[in-house]
């Protein structure tokens, strides 16, 4: 680090170098962290608008509680690098994302300052509560604050953790870190409530002056607690936390160290719940990200005096497949409606909701709700298409079962982020779809091995009387051309893509490329699958009667996955051929790029091939025979 450029960051190793300075001085280490923040992201990529806009607030946090003593918890993660770059990791934050680098988001065995490891939206109040609790058992002293932003807000396990929070009246602190965004705007009635608290300063000043003065178990204690309500309604619209008996404070400029540090002080040393409001600017400091947050969230390497430079796609992305189709799906059947988590940009919604606005729903981040919310509209004859990520729908399980597929409803689920991510990491990786869609009666579960069959499927599930999923991976494929035509495939039917010899391999969804490439190196036939549920169990029969070997492979967990359908089904019918099942192992994955983690995983070309010659060696030798079928 350049410590004339830095000169007190660069002496910050720990928190507990930042608490020796002078409170004076801590403005300058805010300055001196939003431009390294800007610097270093602008090198290397990462979450972005989110961190810039908490700064101040993790500056006072660190400099007020004893961390990692006390604990600290961060909701979802996004906002977390400025915490990481005071907590010892600052001068590795320039490889955030990147393989053997930094995680994205707080890990616990990556610092014992990551007091939980996240990734989702909404949990950071009940992981607090659960430590206060321990900890007030335990008769240990130590501070327990939990930070919020308003859009981790709309995910109802957090009120869960509220109404949870405030019976059992631990000393627990939250801090609403307010700046009106997810990643997209927020939306519903929160925001609109939240901008209708206002709450002096000097009406704190009196109540808690005069708490103090009481005692918690009097008459005057038990009257004062009436008074205080029905006088804090005079003055406030809302008092939602209240009711939950979070004592509310705020709400205070985010950005204003003097006053932050000020509040936390006194809320440091109040006893039960408290909440504090504050307000902040996701991008703060940082003029382009500012004007566009949403561009701003998560960038990739830039400029930092040109700002972000919009780059031309090469190939249209799974995610724009989705888009466009949804759009088109649209335009001929009115009884569509789009429902996404909060997830309008990252899901392929924003022309959808540009162009039927009356037909889109941001639930705000709520999976649950959204699943729920699609079983209703199809009880009443809507035909709701849910856009969610894999591994965000698996939030929404007990839903999928029980609302959706027990009552045979007409909900199509567009699954985005399938299979391996890349640098957001396990928690984001959606490795576990294919295992817990098949196992749930009445679902249509497919996987496209290209842009055009992702159109093609879509349209398939959509056109499907019952609950359908079809899911794709994040990114681009090989670029196939893709019709305008909505035309469905039959369901259930595989497609031999490849016809060879001696050995056949059933590609199931985007590992359909390399498995071709393979099969032309040593002359085996590859089936594009299509389909996980329902199975083409007659072209499995086929092809297990005019092969001495087979092999699956998918960008799914093998554990319970599309090869285990298949080993399944084998057993069952008593054909011994025999299977090698490829996919992702029974481990979670860390960051690194997307190409980098199929290789780790065997399911790259180099990976299958390695994988079929140590099972069948003899292979090696096998001339190269067939030729490539008419898709």
């Amino acid at each position: 680090m350049d410590a004339s450029r830095y000169p007190r960051l660069s002496r910050i190793d720990s928190p507990a170098d930042l608490r020796k300075l002078d409170q004076a001085e801590l403005p300058a280490v805010a300055r001196e962290l939003r431009e390294y923040l800007i610097a270093q992201v602008a090198g290397a990529g990462g979450h972005f608008g989110a961190g810039l806009g908490v700064v101040e607030l993790t500056v006072a946090l660190h400099y007020l509680f004893d961390t990692p003593q006390d604990r600290l918890v961060w909701d979802v993660g996004h906002q977390s690098y400025p915490h990481k770059i005071l907590t010892g990791r600052r001068d590795r934050i320039g490889t955030i994302k990147h393989k053997d680098g930094l995680a994205p988001f707080p890990k616990r065995d990556e610092s014992e300052f990551d007091t939980f490891g996240v990734g989702h939206s909404s949990t950071s109040i009940s992981a607090a509560l659960g430590m206060a609790i321990a900890a007030q058992r335990k008769g240990d002293a130590r501070k327990i604050v939990a930070v919020i932003g308003d859009g981790g807000l709309t995910g109802g396990m957090a009120y869960e953790a509220l109404h949870h929070g405030g019976g059992v009246e631990p000393d627990i602190l939250v801090i609403l870190n307010d700046n009106q965004m997810s990643i997209s705007e927020n939306v519903g009635a929160l925001p609109k409530m939240l901008a209708r608290l206002m709450v002096s300063r000097r009406l704190n000043a009196l109540r808690e002056g005069a708490k103090r003065r009481l005692r918690r178990d009097g008459f005057l204690w038990r009257f004062f607690k009436r008074w205080e309500e029905h006088t804090k309604g005079m003055f406030v619209p809302s008092t939602l936390f209240e009711e939950f008996n979070f004592h509310y404070f705020g709400p205070i400029d985010g950005h204003d160290l003097p006053q932050l540090l000020y509040s936390l002080r006194t809320l440091k040393e109040l006893k039960g719940p408290q909440l504090l409001h504050v307000v902040t600017t996701k991008g703060k400091g940082y003029a382009p990200a500012e004007a566009r947050q949403i561009e701003y969230h998560a960038v990739g390497p830039f400029d930092p005096d040109k700002g972000v430079a919009m780059k031309p796609a090469t190939r249209t992305s799974y995610t724009d497949v989705f888009g466009d189709w949804l759009c088109d799906m649209a335009a001929v059947e009115p009884r569509l409606y789009g429902i996404t988590p909060a997830m309008r940009e990252g899901s392929g919604l924003v022309r959808f909701a540009k162009e039927y606005p009356q037909r889109y729903f941001d639930v705000g981040i709520a999976e649950q709700h959204a699943v729920t919310l699609a079983a209703g509209m199809a009880c009443e004859g809507a035909k709701p298409v849910v856009a969610i990520y894999s591994t965000f729908l698996q939030r929404g399980y007990d839903q999928l079962i029980h609302d959706v597929a027990l009552q045979n409803l007409d909900v199509t689920f567009a699954i985005d982020r399938a299979g391996l991510v890349g640098p957001d990491g396990a928690t984001h990786a959606g490795s576990f779809d294919l295992t817990y869609l098949r196992c749930i009666p009445n679902m249509l579960v497919a996987a496209p091995s290209d842009e055009a069959e992702c159109r093609a499927l879509l349209t398939t599930a959509f056109r499907h009387a019952g609950p359908a999923a079809v899911r794709y991976p994040r990114g681009s494929g090989n670029g196939a051309k893709i019709k305008a035509e909505l035309k469905a495939l039959p369901i259930g039917k595989a497609e031999i893509r490849r016809r060879g010899s001696g050995l056949a391999i059933l590609a199931f969804g985007s590992p359909l490329a390399a498995a071709l490439d393979i099969g032309a190196e040593i002359g085996a036939t590859v089936v594009n699958m299509r389909f996980i549920k329902p199975l083409d169990t007659a072209q499995i029969l086929e092809l297990a009667h005019t092969h001495a070997m087979l092999v699956t492979v998918e960008d799914n967990a093998i554990a319970g996955g599309a090869g285990s359908a298949v080993a399944e089904w084998l057993a069952a019918n008593n054909v011994q051929t025999p299977l090698l099942q490829l996919g992702l192992p029974d481990a979670f994955l860390e960051h690194a790029s997307r190409e980098q983690l199929l290789a780790e995983v065997g399911i790259d070309a180099a990976g299958i091939r390695a994988s079929i010659l140590k099972r069948w060696p003899q292979l090696a030798a096998v001339p190269r025979v067939g030729v490539v079928s008419a898709v």
